[in-house]
This record gives structure tokens, sequence and C-alpha cells, in this order.
């Protein structure tokens, strides 16, 4: 029998499925929301108590992290080598500069100052030291982190590795899906991907036995600048928001980290180099949706279509 527990969390809508033999409702559902609770406590840069807020406030000096902090930490690291530092969290600056700098449920869709020049204070990567044995970070002077999709990806991730403990499982963060495993039958898990044309509807039902799932795009987290359509997602090589012909990206991944990194990946780079590079890695499938309508999928989709 399927167990859901729907919360909001991450400034997302949430949704947890366990499959059990027992019609009981297993106590281990009604623990998830304080799990991201914690974890939001600790990632979010809207919330100035964060573990991540405080970081964002110590320059030039090590600051010693938790275990969760520096897990996403190197999630980040990984996703910015993956992605040749299309997807890295040193876009903060830039973020803030689009009009990103509140909780998107707060965000007036109208009302904004004059869009700025491109930041000047986004850094690669590597100017931000770390220490694996002592578990420090050192923020260079201006340098501010964002972790964004990979944060709530890995919370997907680890929401999944403790339910499992109960039985099959699914769990969707905002977009960002981790599966157990098969269902209780050895059936796969229908995770529908939704039509941004046609609300209600979806473009195609994906069947996924283990894994992650994740959407990135810019039809959803968007609003208006003077004028001027912007999104959530940065191009770092510009410092705004991505020029691409794609609407959206969905992937399928070993792993709902992987996923998101990956959508948002090839988002960026847009129709055909997104494409090829989607196809350039062996774990990984996906679809896009154009900005035209159209549909693409990568020859890896077909297994779970």
């Amino acid at each position: 029998m399927l167990h859901r527990l729907s919360f909001r969390a991450m400034g997302s809508e949430m949704l947890a499925i366990l499959d059990q033999d027992s019609e009981a409702v297993p106590p281990i559902l009604n623990a998830i929301p304080a799990w991201f609770e914690n974890w939001e406590q600790t990632f979010s840069r809207f919330r100035p108590t964060s573990e991540l807020s405080r970081l964002n406030r110590t320059f030039d000096q090590p600051m010693k992290v938790s275990e969760a902090f520096w897990d996403v930490f190197q999630t980040a690291l990984w996703a910015d080598e993956l992605s040749g530092g299309l997807v890295t969290p040193t876009i903060l600056e830039s973020m803030i500069e689009a009009g990103y700098d509140r909780p998107f449920d707060r965000l007036s869709r109208d009302q904004f100052d004059v869009i700025t020049s491109p930041s000047e204070t986004d850094h690669p990567l590597s100017m931000v030291v770390s220490d694996s044995d002592s578990k420090t970070i050192n923020l260079p002077m201006g340098v501010g982190l964002d972790f964004g999709g990979v944060a709530k990806g890995w919370a997907a991730h680890q929401a999944v590795e403790r339910l499992q403990q109960h039985g099959p499982c699914l769990v969707n963060a905002g977009g960002d899906i981790a599966v157990s495993g098969p269902r209780m039958d050895g059936s796969p898990w229908p995770v529908g991907v939704s039509n941004p044309f046609n609300v209600g509807a979806n473009l195609s039902v994906l069947q996924v036995k283990r894994g992650g799932i994740a959407t990135s795009g810019k039809d959803r987290r968007n609003w208006n600048r003077n004028g001027v359509f912007h999104h959530h997602i940065i191009n770092p090589l510009t410092g705004l928001p991505a020029e691409t012909d794609l609407l959206r990206v969905t992937m399928v991944a070993p792993t709902a980290m992987q996923a998101e990194a990956a959508a948002k990946t090839a988002f960026i780079l847009g129709r055909e180099k997104g494409l090829e590079w989607i196809e350039s890695q062996p774990e990984f499938a996906g679809l896009m949706v154009l900005e035209t309508g159209d549909v693409l999928q990568s020859r890896r989709m077909e297994k779970y279509l």
C-alpha cells in the first residue's frame, strides 16, 4: 500500500511516498518534515542564522562546517567539475543582481530596480579554499555561495536513504526526485513529466525503478524586470540568466544530485550542445522541451518510456 505525505519546505512542495504491506501509516513519514526543516536551516541563503548565511558573512578565514554542509559542498564541487563550471555555487551575487534576493514566493514579479551590469564578484570555485581534515571552508572577500538545487537534490537523496529502511520509497523535493528501488510488486515508479504548454497534462510518464529524476527550466521560477524576462538559472560565463532555446530539461541519472546538475548543465548549453553533452554521459538520459514546443530526447531515455 502506498502511504503519502505532502508538505512544504525549501520554498517548494515536497512529497514522500512509502510502499508497505501494512495499511497503518508508518510513523517515519511524520518525521520527514523535521528532516527538511533541519536541512533548510543549514543550507538556506534566505535565513540569516543558517550555516550557509554565516559562512557567506565570513571572509578570509576558515570556518568549520557540519558534516551535512561538507557533504553538500562536495556535491557542489562535483557538479562544477561535471558541468565545466556551468553549475557552480559561486553565483550568489549574480542571483541577487538578477532580482532573486528573497524566497521566490515573496518576489514581486513586476517591481524591480533597474538591472545593473553583470556581477563582477562571482569567481571560479577554485578560489574557495577548503580542508577535508578539519572540514573548514575559507571564502575570499566578495565571494558567496548558493547551493540552490544542489541542496534539494541532496535532501531528496538523504531522505530516501533513511526512508528505504522501511520499504520502497520515492521522495520529490520540489522536482528533484529520488527513488530507492522497485515497488513491492517489482514494478517501476511512474513519474509524470508535466507539459508546460498544457497545465494538468503530461508530456510523458517515465518508468523508473531506481535513481534520480530532475527538471530544470525557465517556465516556473521567472519574473519581469523593467519589461525584461528573467529566470533563476544563471550562466556563470555571463553572470546573467542563461540565454537558451530550451524551455526545460528533464534528466534521469543514478542519483537525484546527478540528475539536478545534469539538467541544469544541459539547459544552459542549449538544444544542440546540450543534447550532445547528454549523449556523451553514459549514465544520463534526457528529455528537452524547446521554446517552440518541440520535444527532443536522448537515445537512453527510451528505456524509461
